[in-house]
This record gives C-alpha cells, structure tokens and sequence, in this order.
C-alpha cells in the first residue's frame, strides 16, 4: 500500500500545482483586465471632454460669425452678451433663449443694441473734416524711392510716409 499511497499523494500534489498555476494565470488576467477597464474609462471621459470642448467652440465660432453677418463691431463684446443664452437642442441645432432660432435671437439683440454696430457718421464734434488727399503733395511712387536720390526727393518721401502714417494713426 505504500506505493498506492506514494501515487496519490503525487497526482494530488500535481493537481494542487495545476490548480495553483491556474488560480496564479486568472489573477494576472483579472488585473490585466482591470487595468484595461480602467484605460478605456480614462478613453472615454478624454473623448467627452474633447467632444464637450468641440461643440463649445463650434457653438462660440458659430455665435461669433452671426454677430459678424449682422455687422456687429463689437463682437466679443456681444459675444460675452449673449454666450449664456444659446444652446444646442436635443437635434443638435443651436438655439437661444425661449427656443427661438439663433439668427433670430441674434438679430433682435443686435436692434435693441444698436451700440454695438459701426457709427453711422463718423467722427463727432472736434473731428477732422475729412481731408483725405493732400497736404502734402501726395503722388509719391514706391519706383521712386531708391539708393542715390537726391537730398529734396528723400526729404517728400519721408514727408508723405510720414502723413500717412499719421492719418492711418487717426484712423482716416
């Protein structure tokens, strides 16, 4: 019986490193597989915040080129106005408050704040009266500036740079 027993105890220490190697593989393959549960939920809230901040800038890039079709000067400042106020429904249009159409919304804003577009007449009291063309002279061609000109010639040069450098700083 001795040898009987010798063989039992040797397929049954077998068994226990089966079943120990295997309890070993599954334990490594739950930990795999947690770990890459938890790689696709990081995935997964990367992509709702990439998706999240998408639909924030086509909503603002959006809201933004509307007030400019309207003629809004002051967009950003309109934009800050109204940003709160738009949405995107259910169907993924953009909408503004009370479920009316964005264009609509925009247009209403924009006539109850006239402020916000380009002055009508430009200038106010103290203006200049508009003398566009020439103190100076005017007619100087950029063929004409080159090395070697004479003293005068530089002299209405660097005149009419400087005029015009000077109206474009007034804004006319």
């Amino acid at each position: 019986m001795g040898e009987e027993e010798n063989d039992i105890r040797s397929i049954v220490q077998s068994v226990m490193q089966e079943f120990m190697g295997s309890q070993a593989e599954l334990a490594e393959e739950r930990k795999r597989r947690e770990s890459l549960e938890q790689r696709v939920n990081e995935l997964v809230t990367e992509n709702q915040k990439a998706r999240t901040a998408a639909e924030e800038a086509d909503r603002s890039a959006t809201i933004r080129g509307e007030l400019q079709k309207l003629g809004v000067a002051k967009v950003e400042l309109a934009y800050r106005a109204v940003k709160d106020d738009v949405y995107r429904a259910e169907d993924g249009k953009l909408m503004a408050q009370g479920g009316a159409e964005i264009r609509e919304y925009l247009t209403q804003f924009v006539n109850e704040n006239p402020e916000l577009l380009p002055a009508r007449i430009a200038g106010g009291s103290g203006a200049n009266s508009g003398q566009r063309g020439g103190v100076g002279g005017g007619g100087i061609d950029l063929d004409m500036i080159r090395p070697g000109m004479s003293a005068e010639d530089m002299d209405r040069v660097r005149q009419e740079i400087a005029r015009v450098a000077s109206q474009t700083l007034r804004g006319l």
